[in-house]
């Protein structure tokens, strides 16, 4: 799923995180919900609960050749 993606640049405590703000969609309940990922730490890989159903999604979230964020979420079980 590509999504559309707003940059932010956060000074915090005099360290620099880079953050990108996502869209993206529950693939339990199908709500949509802002995922904000700090992209300084490259490509990443994780669980998080949805904030509407508290199901267990499955993040990949990696920077494409073009430099968009591409955010997959998918089921726990289809990873």
């Amino acid at each position: 799923m590509r999504v559309s993606v707003s940059s932010l640049d956060w000074l915090n405590l005099g360290m620099r995180f880079f953050t990108d703000s996502a869209q993206v969609h529950c693939p339990y309940c199908g709500e949509s919900f802002e995922l904000i990922v700090d992209t300084s730490a490259g490509d990443q890989s994780y669980i998080e609960d949805c904030y509407v159903c508290c199901a267990p999604i499955h993040f990949s979230i990696t920077v494409d050749f073009e430099g968009e964020l591409v955010v997959l979420a998918q089921h726990e079980n289809d990873c």
